[in-house]
């Protein structure tokens, strides 16, 4: 039997432009626009041309795509102009792209109140709007805002907007659960009356996520006859989000009851691409990417505990859903205080160190793993630091340089323009190739002058560390009062796309750090493969 086509549409650029926090440029979006042609979605909403001088000038030079549908967003007509006479819908219009996307009002509240104009004009203008664009050559969607309010409220009405747009020529009908409010077996039973007027080939579901059930109210509208789904990367949209394409693709691609009898323009090419894509996002964003994420985290398939990493070597297809390289992840034994010989020898095989499972180094390596992490360490979630342990037990590791102090001074005080501030010095002793070197620099707090200090003079390995950046530093108090144990994690990346976790601890929070930034560095000069000293 023939497989029935999904379209995907995704509304990043737009829709996620919204999200507390996020600021495209317009490179960002050109960035993102190429990494979701290469994905294969069918749809980029790249923004509304005239809204802002970001989304203008990304217009004016639109993204070279090979496969997607670059479109423009906008809205229907102003009540009392013609569409040939209203500038918001012409520049909308008059952008160069595939198809055009309009959103249109389909409550009969927001009508009454918000436009003040009669219902019958509100369906005429959804109508002229959509003509208008086909007539300047695009493909017209039309987004029902608010429409599951809409229906709940007056049926007749709503279905009257839709059937406008059908008539006008629109290519979809979207179906947009605005404010995220509707639960999935609301939308799957409306969408279900919705298709007895209107073929559920011409149409989409837009949901938002303010009840955790975006990805879910999406699958009810697929099973319920829409083709047409609109989503965003890692859920990025204004309040809690929108529907996260992340986890849609792999579900309508690989799962029962989806693969077998729908697909995607996405083939097993673009799916491999899907992490790698979502981990993008995150970096133009300067975030970290979301451990947990589905599919794509990096805990999606972590398995942690000795019985149950020996079972799921052995068989891992029941302890994960799906194999993790079709979308582009892979399997991590993390090694933890709950650590057996399994846990041990499949993390030494992935970081590449192949040893009998009876060597003594083994045992070695694993009681201090147990020690450490008794102590506060936790290496679940500090791969580099875990690798550098390793290879030191394994005789790896050369000591590249060595730090005999280091000392940090918090000053609070006004400046020469009379504003309260404070400034952190550190100074660090260190030996390199047998050079003793001091240097004492300032930072915005006590890590990053510590990491300046370094940086100022590190000998020959200097070259190695100029590209390395610090992206993230989270601190864990493990014991309450004042005298607690405290354990740090920074997040490091390098100019080549790499990025690695690294773990201090100790009673004072500035040695806690120092201990991971030192780790971050040596694990940089060992991956770099710089010469040992």
């Amino acid at each position: 039997m023939a497989k029935e086509r999904l379209y995907i549409f995704d509304t990043t650029l737009r829709d996620g432009a919204q999200t507390s926090g996020v600021d495209f440029s317009v490179e960002d979006k050109r960035a993102i626009a190429e990494a979701l042609d290469r994905l294969g979605v069918d749809y980029i909403e790249g923004g509304w041309p005239g809204a802002n001088p970001t989304d203008s000038s990304f217009f004016d030079n639109p993204p070279t795509l090979k496969r997607a549908t670059f479109t423009a967003f906008g809205m229907t007509k102003r009540p009392g102009r013609s569409a040939d006479n209203d500038p918001g819908l012409a520049a909308v219009l008059g952008a160069a792209v595939g198809a055009v996307c309009l959103v249109g009002k389909t409550w009969d509240y927001h009508v009454d109140v918000a436009l003040g104009i009669e219902r019958s004009e509100n369906v005429a203008m959804i109508g002229q709007s959509i003509a208008a664009g086909i007539a300047k050559g695009h493909e017209a969607l039309f987004d029902a805002e608010h429409f599951f309010d809409g229906y709940k409220a007056n049926p007749d009405f709503a279905l009257a907007c839709l059937q406008s747009a059908l008539d006008a020529g629109a290519r979809w009908i979207v179906l947009c659960d605005t404010n995220g409010g509707a639960l999935p077996h609301e939308i799957s039973r409306i969408v279900g009356e919705v298709a007895k007027q209107i073929p559920g080939d011409r149409l989409g579901i837009h949901c938002h996520n303010d009840t955790g059930n975006a990805i879910a109210g999406s699958l009810a509208a697929v099973q319920a006859g829409v083709r047409h789904i609109q989503g965003s990367l890692n859920g990025l949209g204004e309040r809690c989000g929108n529907a996260d394409l992340v986890a849609l693709i792999p579900t309508l691609s690989l799962k029962p009851g989806f693969a077998e009898n729908f697909e995607t323009g996405i083939d097993a090419d673009g799916l491999r691409h899907l992490t790698a894509t979502s981990h993008l996002l995150d970096e133009l964003l300067n975030r970290a990417p979301m451990r947990q994420a589905p599919y794509v985290g990096a805990s999606a398939f972590a398995h942690k505990g000795g019985l149950h990493v020996s079972a799921v070597l052995k068989n891992p297809q029941t302890y994960e859903h799906i194999e993790p390289e079709l979308v582009g992840n892979s399997r991590q034994v993390l090694v933890s205080n709950q650590a057996g010989r399994s846990n041990i020898l499949a993390r030494l095989a992935e970081i590449g160190i192949e040893i009998d499972a009876k060597h003594p180094k083994v045992d070695r390596l694993l009681e201090e793993v147990k020690q450490r992490e008794f102590e506060g360490y936790a290496y679940d979630g500090a791969e580099a630091s875990f690798e550098l342990m390793a290879r030191r037990v394994m005789g790896e590791v050369p000591d590249f340089f060595d730090v005999s102090s280091f000392r940090v001074m918090v000053e609070r005080r006004y400046n020469a323009k009379g504003t309260l501030i404070t400034v952190s010095e550190a100074t660090v002793k260190l030996s390199v190739d047998g050079r003793e070197i001091m240097s004492v620099s300032e930072g915005n707090g006590p890590v990053n002058a510590l990491d300046n200090a370094l940086r100022k003079d590190f000998g020959r390995f200097a070259p190695n560390i100029a590209d390395l950046d610090l992206v993230d530093f989270k601190v864990r108090i493990l014991d309450g009062g004042t005298g607690a144990v405290t354990r740090v994690l920074i997040e490091s990346a390098d100019g080549k796309g790499g990025r690695w976790f690294t773990v201090g601890v100790s009673p004072n929070l500035v040695d806690a750090s120092f201990q991971a930034l030192l780790d971050s560095i040596t694990y940089k000069l060992f991956k770099d493969g710089a010469a040992a000293p």
